[in-house]
């Protein structure tokens, strides 16, 4: 689920509470937990409703001026009108993951079994040393550049640098990635082992 970054202020600054969505089928359930630049937001309910059950204040909470603002939005989508009641939960933990220089033994063994499981599904063979090689010298480098030069499919390139991000090794630049000193600290591990 996108959010503009007006919304995001609103849900980090308390003042937006909604957001309202068409869809097909929802991206996102009561439960839930949505990572965003801003922290991570916990989506308390998602609800289908109709036009009629929405109000002014709802259009408020959800960051517009007036449901007549809000409807004019909607009227542009297809699909099942949602609302989905949402709040700030708290920082991103990977933002102070990736910034841990230190990985402790503990920490080394437990990341070591997820890094080996990773290269032993990867359908072109051992991956993580070379990703990370790669970022570590091209920061900020289109994803798709950086695909193309190890001869993958940007898809394939993309969901399996979201598996590092996962583990506080990479971050995702405007623009590209780059390595975070806690995947730096790694790499330079795994090159020693190899």
């Amino acid at each position: 689920m996108l959010l503009t970054n007006k919304h995001l202020e609103g849900i980090e600054s308390g003042k937006i509470k909604f957001a309202f969505r068409k869809w097909k089928k929802p991206t996102v359930k009561a439960g839930g937990r949505l990572r965003t630049h801003v922290g991570v937001l916990a989506i308390h309910a998602v609800d289908q409703i109709s036009e009629k059950e929405i109000t002014d204040r709802d259009a408020k909470l959800a960051g517009y001026e007036s449901r007549s603002e809000l409807m004019q939005e909607l009227k542009q989508r297809g699909g099942q009108l949602y609302r989905i009641k949402l709040s700030l939960a708290g920082p991103d933990e990977r933002i102070a993951l990736r910034n841990k220089h230190e990985v402790t033994d503990d920490e080394w063994s437990e990341l070591r079994r997820k890094l080996d499981r990773l290269d032993a599904h990867g359908v072109h063979g051992p991956w993580v040393v070379q990703f990370l090689s790669v970022v570590s010298a091209n920061p900020g480098i289109l994803a798709a550049i950086l695909a193309r030069s190890l001869g993958l499919q940007l898809k394939w390139f993309k969901d399996h640098m979201r598996k590092l991000k996962e583990l506080g090794l990479t971050e995702s630049l405007e623009i590209g990635y780059r390595i975070s000193p806690r995947g730096e600290t790694v790499l330079k591990r795994l090159k020693a082992q190899k």
